[in-house]
């Protein structure tokens, strides 16, 4: 299915020749990575439990994107709320408006099961220009803390500052 489309990006649901190509960019671009997570996303979309988007910008694939309609993780697990997962834009495409069409999309989809959408972001450096944008599109803290490894830290907890160490931010939509 075809989300978006204008004279340089098109939005669509991801397929399985879009994973290898992901992948391999990821790898060029010096990220430790494997076909696994797409895979997996893929394997949800079939089950119906996601839905996995892809940009193209000029006809090559750029980004993706995933909504969770009920997601099982974070914040506000199993509680009906859509969960935005695993967004990138690959780093020879960045600055061309394909992040954010990705986000305008996502919420679209979101806003669609309800009127509240959440995600939650690493805390690391390497997120800071994702963290930023997400201020910008509305989002703010949920006010459960700092997440790690897929529960909340507790005070004075061990922690590794890496991809697992996350803050949850939620939207409304409506």
């Amino acid at each position: 299915m075809v989300y978006y489309e204008d004279e340089k990006i098109l939005i669509r649901d991801m397929l399985h020749s879009d994973a290898g190509i992901i992948t391999n960019e990821e790898i060029a671009q010096g990220w430790d990575q494997t076909i696994d997570k797409y895979e997996m996303r893929l394997e949800h979309q079939a089950a119906g439990k996601s839905i996995a988007l892809v940009a193209e910008y000029k006809g090559n694939v750029a980004g993706y994107i995933n909504v969770y309609p009920n997601s099982e993780w974070g914040s506000f697990a199993n509680q009906g709320y859509p969960e935005i997962v695993d967004f990138g834009v690959l780093e020879k495409y960045r600055k061309n408006g394909i992040g954010s069409k990705l986000m305008d999309i996502a919420e679209q989809i979101a806003s669609k099961y309800s009127d509240i959408v959440y995600l939650g972001v690493g805390l690391h450096s390497g997120y800071g220009s994702a963290q930023r944008m997400y201020v910008k599109r509305g989002y703010v803290p949920d006010g459960s803390g700092v997440w790690y490894r897929d529960k909340v830290c507790l005070y004075f907890a061990d922690c590794c500052n890496d991809d697992d160490l996350v803050l949850y931010l939620s939207k409304v939509l409506r």
